[in-house]
C-alpha cells in the first residue's frame, strides 16, 4: 500500500469498520485513505436505515451475508472454539431471537441449505432479505472514481 502510494496510485480500502472501532479510520487517516462507509458490512449491502429497522424491530438479529455463510464452520464456529468446546454456543449466541440472510441475490441451493443449516444450528427462524450488490458497487466506484 505504501509503495503504491509513494509512485502516485490510487489506493482505497474496500473494507468497512467492521469492529474495528475507529482505528481503521485512523489508518484511513495516516495514508489519505477512503474506505467503504458504515460501520460494517451489513450498512454496505443493505444501507443503515434498513439495519437500523431491523434491529429495532428484534434487537436480538445475528446478521449473516452470503461471506459468512459460505465460512460459517471456519469464521464463526472453529474460530470460537465452538467446534472444541459446543457448550459454549449458548454464552455466546444464547441472547438472539432471529436471523437474518443478507443474500447479495445468489441463488445457489447450497448456500440455502447452509443457511438453512446454520438456522438450525442457532435453532432460530431465519428471515431472507435480499440487499443484491448495487450499494456495494456503488461504493466501489464511489472509492476509485476520481470525479
Amino acid at each position: 500500500m505504501v509503495s503504491a502510494l509513494a509512485t502516485g496510485h490510487r489506493v482505497a480500502l474496500a473494507y468497512a469498520d467492521c469492529g474495528s472501532y475507529g482505528a481503521l479510520d485512523g489508518l484511513c487517516s495516516k495514508y489519505g485513505l477512503t474506505r467503504l462507509s458504515g460501520l460494517h458490512c451489513y450498512d454496505v449491502f443493505a444501507g443503515p436505515s434498513r439495519l437500523e429497522a431491523m434491529f429495532a424491530e428484534e434487537p436480538g438479529t445475528y446478521v449473516l451475508t452470503d461471506f459468512l455463510l459460505r465460512g460459517f464452520d471456519r469464521l464463526v464456529v472453529h474460530s470460537l472454539g465452538l467446534d472444541r468446546h459446543p457448550q459454549l454456543w449458548t454464552d455466546y449466541f444464547g441472547h438472539y431471537r432471529r436471523l437474518v440472510w443478507l443474500t447479495q441475490g445468489s441463488a445457489d441451493p447450497l448456500l440455502a441449505a447452509e443457511a438453512a443449516r446454520v438456522a438450525e444450528l442457532f435453532g432460530l427462524p431465519l428471515v431472507r432479505v435480499e440487499t443484491g450488490t448495487g450499494r456495494l458497487e456503488r461504493e466501489l466506484e464511489r472509492l476509485v472514481c476520481p470525479c
